[in-house]
């Protein structure tokens, strides 16, 4: 049997509603030679039943994976759906996100075009709601090396993204024991050794709602960068100018994180990061990095 081209990955656990229209998105796409990856996280929800009552296309593979227990982490979620993938590139999209009709096709155009790129992400809209939230002050560079860019914050979408399977397996795929930041830490670990493609047009829709989601549970995940982009540093993960930079934004996080903590009161914990300054660079750059 034929294998697929593309595998999709939907990492779900409960919001079987969402997932369903999350489903739709991926069964309305124009291009159809993809297999489609469901990988549940132990769902109190019968996820398998929600989706089998939708309308699915002829000649497309759906998948239905289920973890034994709830493991709370996308990472692991996602890397576990993507041990059954076949296809030669792997899609994620998150079970509240949805795609428009021709993302896939658009963006195996794109990589077919160039084959010194392994991934290639889109924009996005981000929508709260029935509110639309404007991106315009996102001015970060998207296409190329944007390894300098993604030190600062996650600059792809883990829903926007299409990449090779062989470079997701190479660099092992997500961390499995980060709950949050898990995308921002592979997408250090991509764009250090590859450069990105990138489609100028909104073919996601990035959804918030009444629904808990990951990334406000501690209402700010900035503290989960500085732990991921430390550990990439103090194990040498990258190495010249790579690494230059890599230490030169986990200063200025950790200085910025510091100052916020001293604004608050805690001093203990801002001190906490003036040492992480201190063991990378030397105790004379605590103040200056």
């Amino acid at each position: 049997m034929k294998k697929p081209l593309i595998s999709v990955i939907i990492p779900v656990y409960n919001r079987s509603n969402l997932l369903k229209e999350a489903v739709n998105s991926v069964m309305s796409q124009s291009f159809a030679d993809f297999e489609l990856i469901i990988a549940d996280d132990c769902s109190e929800e019968d996820i398998q039943k929600a989706v089998e009552t939708l309308l699915v296309r002829e000649n497309i593979s759906i998948k239905f994976l289920r973890l034994q227990k709830h493991s709370g982490m996308p990472g692991l979620v996602r890397n576990f759906g993507c041990k059954a993938a076949e296809g030669r590139y792997i899609a994620f999209l998150d079970s509240d996100d949805l795609w428009l009709p021709d993302k896939l096709e658009k963006q195996v155009a794109r990589l077919a075009g160039n084959s010194a790129v392994s991934i290639c992400h889109t924009r996005e809209i981000w929508q709260r709601g029935e509110k639309v939230v404007s991106q315009a002050s996102q001015r970060h560079k998207r296409e190329g090396d944007i390894f300098e860019d993604a030190l600062a914050k996650c600059i792809m979408g883990p829903s926007t993204v299409i990449m090779e399977r062989g470079l997701f397996e190479k660099l092992g795929g997500f961390r499995e024991d980060i709950e949050i930041a898990e995308d921002y830490e592979l997408w250090l670990r991509v764009t250090a050794g590859s450069a990105a493609a990138y489609i100028d047009e909104p073919l996601v829709i990035k959804r918030t709602g009444d629904w808990p989601q990951l990334s406000e549970k501690y209402g700010q995940i900035e503290i989960f960068r500085i732990n991921a982009l430390k550990q990439l540093v103090e194990s040498a993960y990258f190495s010249g100018e790579k690494m230059v930079l890599a230490k030169r934004a986990l200063a200025e996080k950790c200085r910025i994180y510091a100052a916020g903590c001293r604004k608050r009161g805690r001093e203990d914990e801002a001190v906490l990061y003036d040492g992480i300054i201190a063991q990378i660079f030397g105790a004379s750059l605590t103040k200056d990095a």
